[in-house]
């Protein structure tokens, strides 16, 4: 396994597996970092190229960015650098904004999308949920008060509406725990003015130039902006795939891991 932890100008990394199908890159969510695919990571790596890499500010990308930067520029770039082409791309909430983004920007390099959920870039108005989220994680910040912003992240991503925490595996509750603070600690001291470049025009309205196969997966215990943003990839991609499962969240890969292979693995497999 090749990897690349944390170089200037660079992001951490990982790829393994045999060459030859397309490559498969997996991009993490917003409250996660590259570690999210664990379960995954074994299994497909014993017969596929694959590639996973943290976003800047997440797990070991911990190279402050150029304002300057988009994180779909990043991705290119690394693939670009590592020779892959055209990859199947998964992309899990905010991974799945910037999957959908390079597939706009850099077609070349985008065989096939699996929005898992779609989320990020992809959202398209700040629901009564998101605005509660929102007041909870920004008040808890501006206490400094690090516990009750994680928590308010794993209540509403993890756990979901209409759940407890009970019903949710405390493994999955505690690993995104520790992926969340630690993008908080990492980002913190960097401010407001590191969020980059926004992708011009917006993905949402270009999701009709998409000329991939697509196919989107939410769970019924996801935020409705999730849900929303579902509809529209499916009104807007021709020939665009839908799967709901009625018992996740906004993480469908982490509280199910083998299904989620299965999911994969079959999709990945298609001509």
């Amino acid at each position: 396994m090749s990897s690349s932890r944390g170089v200037p100008g660079d992001l951490a990394h990982d790829r393994a597996g045999p060459r030859g199908d397309a490559t498969i890159l997996l991009l993490h969510a917003g409250i996660a970092d590259r570690s999210m695919w664990d379960p995954q990571w074994g299994p497909l790596t014993a017969h596929r190229d694959v590639v996973r890499l943290d976003f800047r500010g997440f797990g070991e990308s911990t190279a402050r960015p150029d304002p300057a930067f988009t994180t779909a520029d990043d991705v290119a770039a690394l693939l670009d650098r590592l020779g892959t082409g055209p990859c199947h791309v998964v992309g899990a909430s905010f991974g799945a904004g910037v999957a959908t983004e390079l597939a706009l920007e850099r077609p070349d390099l985008v065989r096939s999308l699996l929005l898992c959920p779609p989320g990020g870039s992809l959202f398209v108005e700040r629901t009564e949920t998101l605005s509660r989220f929102a007041a909870a994680e920004n008040g808890a910040l501006a206490r400094g008060d690090l516990d009750a912003a994680v928590e308010a992240n794993v209540a509403t991503w993890v756990v979901g509406p209409g759940r407890r925490a009970a019903d949710v595996d405390p493994g999955v509750q505690e690993a995104v725990r520790r992926m969340q603070r630690r993008v908080f600690e990492l980002q913190e001291p960097w401010g407001e003015d590191v969020d980059g470049r926004e992708v011009v025009p917006p993905a949402v309205e270009r999701l009709g130039d998409l000329t991939c196969p697509v196919q989107v997966l939410v769970g019924a215990h996801d935020v409705d902006a999730a849900l929303t943003a579902a509809d529209l990839v499916c009104a807007a991609v021709a020939g665009a795939v839908r799967q709901d499962w009625p018992d996740v969240a906004h993480l469908p890969s982490m509280e199910q891991p083998v299904r989620f292979l299965d999911l994969l693995e079959d999709w990945t497999s298609k001509p």
